[in-house]
Protein backbone atom coordinates (compact mmCIF):
# COMPACT_ATOMS: atom_id res chain seq x y z
CA UNK A 1 0.00 0.00 0.00
CA UNK A 2 1.40 3.41 -0.96
CA UNK A 3 0.49 6.30 1.36
CA UNK A 4 1.04 10.05 0.98
CA UNK A 5 1.16 11.94 4.29
CA UNK A 6 0.39 15.65 3.86
CA UNK A 7 0.93 18.05 6.75
CA UNK A 8 2.66 21.43 6.92
CA UNK A 9 4.18 20.47 10.29
CA UNK A 10 7.01 17.94 9.80
CA UNK A 11 6.61 16.66 13.37
CA UNK A 12 3.05 15.54 12.55
CA UNK A 13 4.36 13.44 9.66
CA UNK A 14 7.01 11.55 11.65
CA UNK A 15 4.98 9.01 13.63
CA UNK A 16 2.50 8.03 10.90
CA UNK A 17 5.39 7.50 8.50
CA UNK A 18 7.30 5.37 11.01
CA UNK A 19 4.27 3.26 11.93
CA UNK A 20 3.15 2.75 8.34
CA UNK A 21 6.66 1.78 7.19
CA UNK A 22 6.88 -0.82 9.98
CA UNK A 23 3.65 -2.30 8.66
CA UNK A 24 5.07 -2.64 5.16
CA UNK A 25 3.59 0.47 3.56
CA UNK A 26 5.49 2.62 1.12
CA UNK A 27 5.25 6.24 2.25
CA UNK A 28 5.92 9.66 0.80
CA UNK A 29 5.41 12.99 2.49
CA UNK A 30 4.40 16.48 1.48
CA UNK A 31 4.32 19.81 3.33
CA UNK A 32 1.42 21.34 1.43
CA UNK A 33 -1.04 21.72 -1.39
CA UNK A 34 0.88 22.28 -4.61
CA UNK A 35 3.47 19.62 -3.79
CA UNK A 36 0.80 17.13 -2.69
CA UNK A 37 -1.25 17.66 -5.86
CA UNK A 38 1.86 17.24 -8.03
CA UNK A 39 2.68 13.95 -6.31
CA UNK A 40 -0.92 12.74 -6.57
CA UNK A 41 -1.02 13.60 -10.28
CA UNK A 42 1.77 11.09 -10.90
CA UNK A 43 -0.53 8.34 -9.63
CA UNK A 44 0.20 5.25 -7.64
CA UNK A 45 -1.13 6.28 -4.24
CA UNK A 46 -3.67 4.13 -2.45
CA UNK A 47 -4.24 6.39 0.56
CA UNK A 48 -3.68 10.05 1.47
CA UNK A 49 -3.45 11.16 5.09
CA UNK A 50 -4.36 14.83 4.66
CA UNK A 51 -4.12 17.63 7.21
CA UNK A 52 -7.12 19.96 7.00
CA UNK A 53 -5.49 23.21 8.19
CA UNK A 54 -2.51 24.26 6.10
CA UNK A 55 -1.48 27.78 5.12
CA UNK A 56 -1.10 27.38 1.34
CA UNK A 57 -4.22 25.35 0.57
CA UNK A 58 -6.75 23.64 2.83
CA UNK A 59 -6.96 19.89 3.02
CA UNK A 60 -10.57 20.15 1.86
CA UNK A 61 -9.43 21.91 -1.35
CA UNK A 62 -6.71 19.31 -1.94
CA UNK A 63 -9.32 16.58 -1.45
CA UNK A 64 -11.69 18.24 -3.93
CA UNK A 65 -8.94 18.61 -6.55
CA UNK A 66 -7.76 15.04 -6.00
CA UNK A 67 -11.27 13.69 -6.50
CA UNK A 68 -11.43 15.61 -9.81
CA UNK A 69 -8.23 13.97 -11.12
CA UNK A 70 -8.44 10.91 -13.35
CA UNK A 71 -8.50 7.98 -10.93
CA UNK A 72 -8.97 10.31 -7.94
CA UNK A 73 -12.09 8.48 -6.86
CA UNK A 74 -10.08 5.32 -6.16
CA UNK A 75 -7.72 7.01 -3.69
CA UNK A 76 -8.76 6.72 -0.05
CA UNK A 77 -8.44 10.16 1.57
CA UNK A 78 -8.30 10.45 5.35
CA UNK A 79 -8.77 13.86 6.98
CA UNK A 80 -6.04 14.40 9.56
CA UNK A 81 -6.90 17.17 12.03
CA UNK A 82 -6.68 18.42 15.60
CA UNK A 83 -9.89 20.43 15.27
CA UNK A 84 -12.61 17.87 14.59
CA UNK A 85 -15.54 17.15 16.82
CA UNK A 86 -17.32 13.85 16.11
CA UNK A 87 -20.38 15.73 14.84
CA UNK A 88 -18.23 17.26 12.07
CA UNK A 89 -17.22 13.87 10.64
CA UNK A 90 -20.21 13.66 8.30
CA UNK A 91 -19.36 17.03 6.76
CA UNK A 92 -15.85 15.75 6.04
CA UNK A 93 -17.29 12.67 4.33
CA UNK A 94 -19.60 14.92 2.30
CA UNK A 95 -16.53 16.91 1.20
CA UNK A 96 -14.96 13.73 -0.23
CA UNK A 97 -12.99 12.30 2.66
CA UNK A 98 -13.29 8.59 3.40
CA UNK A 99 -12.59 8.91 7.10
CA UNK A 100 -11.21 11.21 9.81
CA UNK A 101 -8.19 10.76 12.06
CA UNK A 102 -8.01 13.14 15.02
CA UNK A 103 -4.63 14.37 16.29
CA UNK A 104 -2.80 13.55 18.39
CA UNK A 105 -2.68 10.27 16.54
CA UNK A 106 -1.79 7.02 18.24
CA UNK A 107 -0.68 3.82 16.61
CA UNK A 108 -4.03 2.26 17.54
CA UNK A 109 -6.15 5.06 16.04
CA UNK A 110 -4.07 5.03 12.86
CA UNK A 111 -4.44 1.26 12.52
CA UNK A 112 -8.16 1.49 13.27
CA UNK A 113 -8.78 4.01 10.50
CA UNK A 114 -6.67 2.14 7.96
CA UNK A 115 -8.18 -1.25 8.77
CA UNK A 116 -11.69 0.19 8.32
CA UNK A 117 -11.05 1.45 4.77
CA UNK A 118 -13.46 -0.18 2.36
CA UNK A 119 -11.73 -2.14 -0.36
CA UNK A 120 -8.59 -2.93 1.59
CA UNK A 121 -7.88 -6.39 2.90
CA UNK A 122 -5.53 -5.14 5.55
CA UNK A 123 -2.77 -2.76 6.33
CA UNK A 124 0.48 -3.72 4.70
CA UNK A 125 -1.33 -5.78 2.09
CA UNK A 126 -1.26 -5.40 -1.65
CA UNK A 127 -3.64 -2.44 -1.80
CA UNK A 128 -7.21 -2.45 -3.05
CA UNK A 129 -8.91 -5.82 -3.02
CA UNK A 130 -10.57 -7.14 -6.05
Amino acid sequence: MKVLIVDDNPINRLLPIAWLKRLGCETEESAGGADALAKLATGGFDVVLLDLSMPEMSGTEICRRTRAMPGGGRIRIIAYTAHAAPEAFESFRSAGFDDVLVKPVTRETLLGVFSALEGFEGIGGDGPAG
